[in-house]
């Protein structure tokens, strides 16, 4: 008798997760547009301490994830994987496989499963981790927020047109990373060289991390006490203080557009207690997340 798949996912906090009902993903395999490529399944997991699943039995769907941060590990034809930071892999339909995190570093991880006629054609040629190195025009944010639209769309329900606009944005986000180079090129505004911009586009890419300053400079290799000097001059602010600056900028979008929790939002910000976000939130806006968030309603 076959040993079933194993499967250990317990919660995460500031997880997101939709899983679609067969009866709406069996609507998508017969539209014209939506067999080509669609989701089933879909996710964010936060520091996601023993994440771990194993399929001994394959399944039809491709598996997507990508890791923002934390390592993770898979393994696929015996063979076992280590993901890192700014890493993705797609494993295939129809294999055994099985992946988790790193118990002492815990991934966080967009995840995506999915299927459909393009799908073979949108994923890497090897199931090995790809990285998605940051740099000046590597528009890691910019990602991100489509996947975050992709979340955002199933949490508006899985009307006709919200699973064809998903499905619609799922193939631009695999495609931003098969057409890596393009992608970056398309957002490239041929801007000479600029310390303080460098390192503003860093800390946005990195929104969801907790950078520090000597990270920062080294970056954009700079000494640490130089790059404070010269950051501090054009901006007013310490890199560190605008990096705060840039996160509550972040929450506050995330606050007016989307449905996601407070507690959800400071995951995404990279702030893991909820009181050192409010307090944070208090001092550069005036007011509380909750009280942002009344505020601007409607």
């Amino acid at each position: 008798m076959e040993t079933p798949s194993i499967k250990k996912e317990i919660g995460f906090k500031g997880q997101r997760a939709f899983v679609l009902p067969p009866a709406v993903i069996t609507t998508m395999e017969t539209n014209p547009l939506s067999t080509l490529l669609h989701i089933t399944d879909i996710g964010y997991y936060p520091k996601a301490s023993y994440h771990y699943c194993e399929r001994k039995t394959p399944i039809n769907q491709y598996v997507f994830i990508y890791c923002t941060e934390g390592t993770g590990w898979f393994t696929l034809n015996g063979k076992v994987h280590q993901v890192g930071p700014n890493q993705y892999f797609i494993l295939p339909a129809g294999y055994p496989h099985a992946y988790g995190a790193n118990e002492l570093d815990p991934w966080t991880i967009y995840w995506v499963h999915f299927k459909g006629r393009f799908a073979p054609y949108l994923i890497p040629e090897m199931p090995v981790p790809i990285t998605i190195k940051p740099g000046i025009h590597s528009r890691i944010h910019a990602r991100n927020e489509l996947f975050e639209e992709i979340l955002h769309i199933f949490e508006m329900g899985y009307s006709h047109d919200n699973l064809l606009l998903a499905c619609s944005t799922f193939y631009y986000y695999l495609s931003t990373l098969k057409y890596l180079q393009q992608f970056r090129d398309a957002g490239n505004m041929n801007k000479p060289y600029d310390i303080v911009s460098t390192a503003i586009h860093f800390m946005k890419e990195n929104i969801e991390k907790r950078l520090t300053l000597d990270e920062i400079a080294k970056h954009v290799g700079y000494s640490t006490s130089h790059f404070l000097t010269l950051f501090n001059q054009r901006t007013g602010y310490t890199p560190l203080a605008y990096f705060n600056q840039l996160k509550i900028q972040q929450a506050c979008q995330l606050l007016d557009f989307s449905n996601m929790k407070i507690n959800q939002i400071c995951y995404k910000i990279g702030i893991e207690d909820t009181y050192y976000f409010s307090r944070l939130f208090r001092k550069i806006m005036g007011m509380s997340p909750r009280e942002y968030k009344n505020m601007h309603k409607g």
